[in-house]
């Protein structure tokens, strides 16, 4: 009872009809508006009492979501897209693999975390191979997650594309090769993360030229953002080119993105990221009283040496993700209307449908893998977590419009290939600009709220120009992959290649302060310390507590 209370109180305010000739029914009405007046006034995070409640309040939207937006059909596309295209052509002097690839020397690599942080992993293991000279042997991918993944690399990546893609730049086999007839065995060691070139030549050469067979552990983030124009391409042709999906992954993802298109020509995808796990590392709180800080405490167990978080403090840093209903109101805001056609990929959203009814108020033409296709048509990926979340990727990349509601590994990867294949727009929340304005909504019109929405999203659009060049994680802004046309004497277009203002800056926390955003989604890792005698078991510093190693948190 006491949860139908509150979803009646924080309704739409939507006055129900009333008969005329019903005292009764007029009693009802007038006492309806009294609570929906007193819910207008009610604080954004309310404690939602001790005796808890709701797991995530909700307030009142305004009667009427009126009002365009001052970018109009830009909504959907950049004016300055056209201008841009991918460009990860090696340069001449980036030499053939045949001729420095020595034949004593196989790295192996062992990958941690979701599918999108092991992607990082396989991208960055062929620029470690490169680095090295070495051949590489295909990644081996973690299967040790909460989820118990047991894919392997052929079961979610084209092994014979990624080989052939990548001939001309570093040699890749699939197999170790026997040696007297045994199959060596490697050496294993690990790597700080944001490994320079020097760092291999220092740390892993040796014991290649030793050893002729070394494999990396835990290998995500271990090459650095810093890298010379060459190698950062060839990043950028593993990416984009060489790492392709399974033709059966590929099969469905194409399959939903051909539904979404023929339910509407045009669609928004939304990276939600509203799992609990991710609430609870982030220490942020959402309105629901005891049973939420109960329900989101216990996971929070989970990281031993998490210090007491401050939900305050971290949603004014622009730390916390928006719950469904702000997205929702920030889309409207935009200018994007209730037809509007919105693919959501998410895990288990905190507080189910209770804490989705207010999105899907918003956008009714609301959809899911599940939604659209049938559970016989999912079965052969529903036990995959990788391959799930492998077919959102795929959506994700190819909707008209991508919107985060984060920044991990999963939106850097989407919105980096989304700049490199013609600067799709890519929206992001300014978390920070908006918690005051989330805060103070039902103070002001809605005029006024989307008007001041639209100023604060500003330089969080996807727009090519939002950040300047030599900035950024490199997998979300992959600019030395990215030429801008211009034209010459004759008028046609020719490519030039965006000047570099400076190295990107290495702003990847893996080593540094870490938070929620580095999370894969679909990966529910529990913590705990590597039983291996490895070396470089870099414990890293997380919201001010000691955490070791990020791949053994969930990601994507």
């Amino acid at each position: 009872m006491g949860s139908r209370r509150r979803r009646h109180h924080h309704g739409r305010w939507v006055v129900p009809a009333v008969a005329p000739a019903a005292a009764a029914f007029a009693a009802a009405g007038l006492l309806f508006v009294v609570v929906a007046f007193h819910c207008f006034l009610s604080p954004p995070l309310g404690d939602g009492g001790k005796g808890g409640g709701a797991r995530v309040v909700r307030r009142p939207n305004p009667p009427f979501l009126s009002g365009g937006s001052r970018l109009g059909e830009e909504l959907w596309e950049s004016k300055a897209a056209g201008n841009f295209f991918g460009c990860s052509n090696a340069t001449k002097q980036f030499a053939d693999a045949e001729g420095v690839t020595k034949s004593d020397r196989y790295l192996m690599i062992a990958t941690s975390g979701g599918l999108n942080q092991q992607r990082t992993g396989i991208i960055d293991a062929v620029v470690a191979a490169r680095i090295l000279n070495a051949t590489l042997v295909i990644p081996k991918l973690d299967e040790e997650s909460f989820w118990k993944d047991a894919s392997d690399f052929a079961d979610i990546f084209d092994v014979d594309s990624f080989i052939s893609s990548l001939s001309n730049d570093v040699k890749v086999i699939q197999q170790l090769p026997d040696r007297n007839g045994k199959t060596p065995s490697p050496y294993k060691m690990r790597i700080p993360r944001k490994c320079t070139p020097k760092c291999y030549e220092n740390r892993v050469l040796p014991a290649l030229l030793k050893k002729h067979v070394v494999q990396l552990t835990k290998f995500d983030y271990r090459v650095s953002n810093r890298l010379e124009t060459d190698l950062q391409k060839l990043r950028c042709r593993v990416n984009y080119h060489a790492l392709q999906f399974t033709d059966p992954i590929l099969r469905m993802g194409e399959l939903l993105v051909q539904r979404m298109r023929a339910k509407s020509g045009r669609f928004i995808a939304l990276h939600l990221r509203f799992e609990p796990d991710m609430l609870s590392f982030s220490g942020c709180y959402y309105g629901g009283g005891d049973i939420e800080r109960r329900e989101l405490g216990e996971i929070r167990k989970r990281w031993k040496t998490l210090h007491a978080s401050n939900p305050d403090r971290e949603r004014r840093r622009g730390k916390c993700p928006l719950t469904p209903e702000e997205v929702g109101l920030m889309l409207r805001a935009l200018g994007f209307g209730k037809d509007v056609h919105l693919y959501v990929a998410s895990g288990d959203v905190y507080g189910g449908e209770e804490t989705l009814a207010p999105l899907k108020a918003l956008f009714p033409n609301f959809h899911s893998k599940e939604t659209l296709a049938s559970k016989e048509e999912l079965a052969p990926f529903l036990q995959y977590s990788s391959r799930m979340a492998a077919l959102d990727f795929i959506v994700c990349a190819r909707s008209n419009v991508f919107v985060t509601n984060n920044n991990g590994n999963m939106a850097r990867m989407l919105a980096g290939r989304r700049r490199y294949f013609g600067h799709r727009r890519t929206i992001r929340p300014n978390a920070k600009k908006l918690y005051s304005l989330f805060l103070n909504r039902t103070s002001m019109s809605w005029d006024t709220f989307a008007s001041k929405l639209q100023t604060f999203q500003k330089g969080f659009m996807g727009e090519p120009n939002e950040i300047k060049p030599g900035r950024g994680e490199f997998h979300e802004y992959p600019m030395d992959c990215i030429c801008a046309k211009s034209k010459g004497k004759t008028g046609q277009s020719r490519p030039r290649q965006i000047k570099r203002a400076g190295e990107a800056v290495e702003n990847h926390s893996g080593d540094g302060d870490l938070d929620w955003r580095d999370l894969d989604y679909g990966e529910h890792t529990p913590l705990g310390r590597d039983s291996s005698n490895e070396s470089e078991s870099d414990d890293i510093r997380v919201g001010g507590s000691d955490i070791p190693e990020l791949e053994d948190m969930m990601s994507d």
